[in-house]
């Protein structure tokens, strides 16, 4: 497994977003450590709503490459990670959520049913207002950042891409009839074959605020 070379801190300041990849696999212990820290992220309701198909295949990554317009990503990188969105994960049964809540002592009974009860009003109501997909989506996007830090951290690099078709990409991984499947991203991940410099941020003062949008956040 490849060493830790940065705190959390150091990998979202260095982090780049690399287009072109040296052929170089990744250990299936550096890319299960990855996964399993993907999953760690803040999912609401605890719903786990995302899923993470590994791509590695050349077959597979060439029907990434066509989804993505033939963006280079797919073509270098040794796997490329698609998070799919699963907005209706409401209601299937999370049995085994609340099992595994019981045996590490985060959650009791009266807790669970309560819970089991909030998460299904609230899931019910997004879905009147057409909003379950924007949720999973955002639950998979956080699932992707952690992933992308977690891999700075290693040493490895990463591109976020948000330019493909979602009908093809689908259809790459096996789901092109699932409509009750989203897309959320496509993460390309291996070692970078390129040095990007950082082209720099605004300066919080430009575009972050105090208690309303547009005023100042001047130090106290």
């Amino acid at each position: 497994m490849t060493n830790r070379t940065a705190s959390v801190a150091d990998a979202i300041r260095t982090r780049r977003t690399i287009r072109h990849y040296r052929p170089d696999p990744i250990p299936d212990a550096t890319l299960t450590a990855l996964l399993d820290l993907a999953v760690e992220a803040p999912t609401s309701w605890n719903l786990q709503d995302r899923s993470i198909v590994v791509v590695a295949d050349p077959a597979g990554r060439a029907a990434l490459t066509r989804a993505t317009g033939g963006q280079p990503q797919p073509q270098e990188a040794p796997v490329v990670l698609v998070f799919v969105a699963e907005p209706q994960a409401w209601r299937a049964d999370r049995g085994d959520v609340y099992r595994q809540a019981r045996e590490n002592g985060a959650w009791k009974e009266e807790f669970i049913a309560m819970f089991s009860a909030e998460s299904t009003a609230f899931q019910t109501d997004l879905e009147k207002r057409g909003l379950l997909r924007e949720y999973a989506v955002k639950d998979a996007m956080i699932a992707a950042s952690f992933l992308i830090l977690a891999a700075t951290e290693l040493g490895l690099a990463t591109s976020p891409m948000n330019g493909w078709d979602e009908a093809e990409v689908k259809h790459a991984i096996g789901i092109g009839d699932r409509d009750d499947l989203a897309i959320a991203l496509l993460v390309s991940l291996g070692h970078p074959a390129e040095e990007r410099r950082h082209p720099g941020r605004r300066t919080p003062g430009r575009n972050v605020f105090r208690e309303r949008y547009g005023a100042p956040i001047a130090a106290r």
